[in-house]
C-alpha cells in the first residue's frame, strides 16, 4: 500500500534535473524522514542504526556530539549536555519556559533577541535554532547518503496552532542548517495526504484526524471529495481529490510528555517515602527517572503493571518498584476529559456535528496510550475509531507527497490541499487627528479570523495623507507567555504620493495594503499602494461614469477578500516594494497607483536577521569540520593501529608463509625495529599526536614492507603475464602463415591480397624482436629466488606484448583492396564467371587469428 501503489503515482520525473525533497516530521520525542528521489524507494528514512525514527536529541560526550538515541542515553551521566523537547522551546520568550523546566536538566539561558539558548556545563551556549539545525542537518546527511547526491528541499510537518514566531523559528533552523523550505504543513493535512494516497471519495466524507502527540493533542476535521483532474494539471493522473480542513481543535497542555511527567512524579514521591531522600535537586537522578518513565509508560500501555528498576539511582541507591496502569490513571484522572476535547472544539469550528463525521482517524504515538484510547471511544463510539493510517509514519510520508507535488521534478497523485489558520489575527493602526489638539485613538480589524484560507490575502483601505503604522496581531495570546504583537509595518511615502494622484486630477486618493496569509501559515503585508480615480471630462467619459455610476469616497476599514497568493515562507524574508516613484503607474484610463515602501519592524519575538542565521550557519560548519578532522584523525590512528598489529602477526609467525618466502632476513630485523619504535611511540604519545604524525609512521613501516609485497604480487602475476606474451606470439605466427600462404595465392592468379610484403615483414621483425627478448629475460628471471626483487616485471612484459597487438590488430583491421574495376570494351564477363570469382574471393581472405578472438574475449 505506501510503495508500489505510491510509485505508480511517483512515476514521471525530469530527465534532466534529479532533484530531492525530504520530508522531516519534527515531534518533541522522535524525528521521522522521508526521501523522495528518483531511483530511490519511497519509504521512511533509516537512521544510522536501521531505525525508521530518530528520538529528537542532540547532545554532547565531552567533545563528541552525539544525535539519536546515543544522545538520549548519555542523559544519565551527563544530564546538562543532553537536550531534548526543544520543541517547546521554539520561538518561547525567556521566563516562558518553566514547563521545559520541570521535564529537563538543560540550563537555561536568555538570548539577545529574548527567546531561549541551552549552556553546556564548559559554558557554551546554543540557541535552540542551532540545536535543531544540527538535528536537521544529521538528517539531511543520512538523506544524501541515502540518495547518493546533495538534498537541498525539505518540507517540514508543524502542529497547526503553531505561531508566527514558532514557524519563523523552524524556518530559521532549516535555512542555518543549509536547506530550503519548501513549505511548512500542518501535521493533521499531513496524515490527511496519507490518507487520500490509495483512496478514492465518490461522496465527500468528512473525518477527524485525531494526533495525540508528544507535545499536544489536536484534531483535525477535514473534508475528503474526488472529482475529475483538470485537463492542464499537473498530474494529468486519474482523478483529482480535494483535501479541505474544515476545522483544528488543540491542547498544548496536554501529551505524552505530560504523561511522562507525572509518571515520573510517582517514581519520586515512592523514592522518597522508601528512603526518606529528596531526589528533586540531583540532575543525573532526574534525568535517570525521565529515561525510565518513558519505558514504563510503554510497558503499560500493553499490561496492567510494570517494573521500575534504577541502579544507583542516586546517593547509592538502587531503586526498585512496581507501578500499575491503575495508579498511572488515576495520577492522570484530571487529565481524562481534556484527552476528547479537541475533537468537539474542531467539530464546532467546522460546523458539523459528530454524526456528520465518517470516522476519527487515530494517529501519533500517544494515541496507543489506553487512557487516551478510552477517552476517545467513550467520547465519539467505537464504530468511529479507525486505525487505517500508520500511527508514527503518515505524517511524514503525506509530508513527502506534498513535498514532491509542490516540486517541479515529479508527477504526482493529483490531491488539492486547502488548510486554515487557526488564530484571530487583527490589524491595529491608529485614526488621524480630527483636529489639531485631537488625540488619535487606535482601531482594530479582524481580518484573518479563525479558519480563514491558507493563501488567501485581504486588503484594507486608508484615506491617509501622510505616512503611517499598521500592527499585525493576535486578538489573544496565542500560547501562554506569548506576546500578540506579530509584526509592525510602516508604510512610507503616503504623502508625496497622494499630492502626485491629486496633480493628476484623482479624487479622495487612498493607500491600499494588502494582508496576506501564506500556504505556510505566515501573515505579513504583501504591499501597500497609493490608489485614485482620475476623472475623465471628456464626453466619453461623462458618459461611462452616467452608465457606470460614480465611485464611492467612503474610508474603507474593513478587510477585502481577494485571490490567492504566492506563498512567502517567512516573514523575516518580506520583501519591501519599490521607493516611491514621482511618476504614477497608470493601470487604466480611470485608474493610477503608486508604489509605497514597506518597512517592517518585530516589536516583540523577531525571527533570526540574515547575519545573524549566517553566524549560525558558520558555527555549525566550524563544528562539522572539528568533527571531520577529529574523524580521520580517528580513522589515521586505527589504521595505523590495525597495521602495526598485522605487521607484528606476520613477523612473529615463523612458518612457510608467504611474506617469510617472500622477504630477507635483514628486511625482517629493519622492520622489526622500526615496529618496535611505533608501537612504543603510539602507546607514549598517541592520544596526543596529529594525523600528519599517524600517516607518517605507517609510511615508514610500508616502505619498508612494499618491496616483499612488490615480490609477492609479481609472484602472482608472472605467469597470466607470461601466458599472455606467448599467446601473442602464437596469435602473430598463426597469421603470418596464412597470410604468406594468401601471397603464394596471388602469384598464381588468386585474388589480390589485403596486405603487402612490407607490412608483413615489419611484422615479422617485432614477433621475432618480442620472442627473443622474452625468452631471454624469462630464463634469467628463473635464477631469482622468491626473496629477491624480480629481473623482469610482470608490467614491461604487458606492455611489450602490447606493442605487437598493436602490430597485429592493425593488419587484421585493414580494409582489403577494392577491386579494379572491369569494362565491357575489355571484359565480358558471364554471370556465373563473376560469380564464381566472388566465391574464390571470399575462400582466399584471411581470417582474425585465434589469438585475436581471444583479445576480444579479454
Amino acid at each position: 500500500m505506501k510503495l508500489s501503489l505510491f510509485f505508480l503515482l511517483l512515476s514521471l520525473f525530469s530527465q534532466t534535473t534529479l532533484a530531492s525533497v525530504l520530508a522531516i516530521d519534527y515531534g518533541a520525542d522522535w524525528i521521522k524522514a522521508s526521501l523522495v528521489t528518483p531511483g530511490v524507494p519511497f519509504d521512511v528514512l533509516l537512521n544510522k542504526d536501521s531505525k525508521r525514527k530518530i528520538q529528537s536529541v542532540v547532545g554532547w560526550k565531552q567533545d563528541d556530539r552525539l544525535f539519536g538515541s546515543d544522545a538520549f542515553n548519555i542523559a544519565g551521566r551527563f544530564p546538562s549536555d543532553s537536550f531534548s523537547s526543544l520543541k517547546y522551546l521554539l520561538a518561547a520568550p525567556y521566563g516562558s519556559e518553566s514547563y521545559y523546566e520541570s521535564i529537563s536538566q538543560a540550563d537555561v539561558v536568555k538570548t539577545e533577541r529574548g527567546t531561549v539558548a541551552l549552556k553546556r556545563p564548559e559554558g557554551t551556549e546554543w540557541s535552540v535554532e542551532e540545536l535543531i539545525a544540527m538535528q536537521f542537518a544529521y538528517v539531511r546527511e543520512l538523506a544524501e547518503s541515502s540518495a547518493g547526491e546533495k538534498v537541498h528541499d525539505v518540507i517540514v510537518t508543524v502542529p497547526p496552532y503553531f505561531t508566527q514566531f514558532e514557524r519563523d523559528a523552524v524556518v530559521d533552523a532549516i535555512e542555518i542548517a543549509g536547506l530550503r523550505t519548501l513549505a511548512l504543513i500542518n501535521d493533521g493535512t499531513a496524515v490527511a495526504v496519507n490518507y487520500a494516497m490509495t483512496r478514492a471519495f465518490p461522496m465527500p466524507e468528512y473525518h477527524v484526524i485525531y494526533d495525540a502527540g508528544a507535545s499536544s493533542i489536536r484534531a483535525t476535521v477535514v473534508s475528503f471529495a474526488t472529482g475529475s483532474s483538470e485537463p492542464n494539471s499537473k498530474s494529468g493522473i486519474g482523478d483529482s481529490t480535494q483535501i479541505s480542513v474544515a476545522g483544528v481543535g488543540y491542547d498544548r497542555s496536554i501529551g505524552g510528555t505530560e504523561l511522562d511527567r507525572r509518571l515520573r512524579e510517582i517514581m519520586i514521591n515512592d523514592f522518597q517515602r522508601k528512603h526518606g531522600k529528596n531526589i528533586r535537586g540531583d540532575k543525573r537522578g532526574m534525568a535517570k527517572l525521565w529515561k525510565e518513565a518513558g519505558r514504563v509508560k510503554a510497558i503499560l500501555s500493553a499490561n496492567s503493571e510494570a517494573m521500575v528498576t534504577v541502579e544507583s539511582l542516586a546517593f547509592d541507591i538502587d531503586y526498585r518498584s512496581k507501578i500499575t496502569r491503575a495508579d498511572f490513571e488515576i495520577a492522570c484522572k484530571d487529565l481524562k476529559g481534556q484527552f476528547a476535547r479537541p475533537i468537539f472544539d474542531a467539530l464546532a469550528k467546522a460546523g458539523l456535528a459528530l454524526s456528520n463525521v465518517t470516522s476519527v482517524v487515530l494517529t501519533g504515538g500517544s494515541s496507543r496510550t489506553p487512557m487516551i484510547q478510552a477517552a476517545v471511544k467513550a467520547a465519539v463510539g467505537d464504530n468511529k475509531i479507525a486505525l487505517n493510517v500508520n500511527a508514527d509514519e503518515a505524517a511524514v510520508l503525506g509530508a513527502a507527497l506534498h513535498g514532491a507535488s509542490l516540486s517541479r521534478q515529479f508527477k504526482t497523485k493529483d490531491i488539492k490541499v486547502s488548510d486554515i489558520g487557526v488564530h484571530d489575527i487583527q490589524v491595529s493602526y491608529s485614526s488621524e487627528a480630527k483636529s489639531v489638539n485631537g488625540r488619535p485613538r487606535t482601531i482594530s480589524t479582524l481580518v484573518l479570523p479563525s479558519g480563514s484560507k491558507t493563501g488567501s490575502k485581504k486588503t484594507l483601505t486608508f484615506k491617509r495623507t501622510d505616512d503611517f503604522s499598521v500592527k499585525l496581531e493576535y486578538k489573544t495570546s496565542p500560547a501562554p507567555g506569548y506576546s500578540t504583537d506579530i509584526l509592525e509595518v510602516d508604510i512610507v511615502g503616503v504623502g508625496d504620493a497622494i499630492r502626485n494622484l491629486t496633480d493628476l486630477g484623482a479624487i479622495d486618493p487612498v493607500v491600499k495594503a494588502t494582508v496576506v496569509l501564506s500556504e505556510s501559515g505566515f501573515t505579513s503585508v504583501h504591499d501597500a499602494i497609493a490608489f485614485g480615480e482620475i476623472k475623465d471630462d471628456s464626453l466619453a467619459g461623462k458618459l461611462k461614469e452616467f452608465f457606470a455610476g460614480s465611485p464611492s469616497s467612503s474610508e474603507e476599514t474593513t478587510a477585502e477578500p481577494e485571490t490567492a497568493v504566492r506563498d512567502e515562507p517567512s516573514a523575516s524574508s518580506i520583501s519591501a516594494p519599490a521607493s516611491p516613484s514621482p511618476a504614477p503607474e497608470k493601470t487604466s484610463q480611470r485608474h493610477s497607483t503608486i508604489s509605497l515602501d514597506v518597512q517592517v519592524k518585530f516589536p516583540s519575538i523577531p525571527p533570526m536577521s540574515v547575519p545573524e542565521k549566517r553566524h549560525s550557519r558558520d558555527r555549525l560548519i566550524a563544528v562539522d569540520n572539528e568533527e571531520a578532522m577529529k574523524r580521520r584523525k580517528e580513522e589515521a590512528r586505527n589504521s595505523l593501529e590495525g597495521y602495526l598489529y598485522r605487521l607484528r602477526d606476520l613477523l612473529d609467525d615463523e612458518s612457510d608463509t608467504p611474506f617469510m618466502k617472500c622477504s630477507q632476513e635483514a628486511e625482517r630485523q629493519k622492520m622489526a625495529e622500526k615496529l618496535q619504535e611505533a608501537l612504543s611511540w603510539l602507546h607514549e604519545y598517541g592520544d596526543d599526536a596529529q594525523t600528519r604524525e599517524y600517516l607518517d609512521k605507517r609510511s615508514v613501516l610500508e616502505s619498508l614492507e612494499r618491496p616483499v609485497v612488490h615480490r609477492y604480487k609479481e609472484i602472482e602475476e608472472f605467469p597470466q603475464a607470461l601466458n599472455n606474451s606467448q599467446m601473442w606470439n602464437w596469435s602473430t605466427r598463426l597469421f603470418l602463415t596464412e597470410a604468406k600462404a594468401n601471397m603464394t595465392n596471388v602469384g598464381q592468379g588468386g585474388p589480390q591480397s589485403r596486405y603487402t610484403q612490407d607490412e608483413l615483414d615489419a611484422l615479422e621483425r617485432v614477433l621475432i624482436e618480442h620472442e627473443r627478448w622474452l625468452n631471454e629475460w624469462v630464463e634469467k628471471q628463473k635464477s631469482v629466488k622468491m626473496n629477491q626483487d624480480p629481473v623482469i616485471l610482470s608490467s614491461e612484459m604487458r606492455a611489450r606484448a602490447k606493442i605487437l597487438e598493436n602490430h597485429l590488430q592493425k593488419l587484421v583491421r585493414k580494409r582489403p583492396p577494392k577491386a579494379p574495376k572491369k569494362t565491357l570494351a575489355k571484359t565480358e564477363a558471364t554471370p556465373t564467371t563473376s560469380a564464381n570469382e566472388a566465391d574464390d574471393s571470399e575462400r582466399t581472405q584471411p581470417t582474425a587469428p585465434a589469438g585475436d578472438q581471444h583479445h576480444d574475449e579479454l
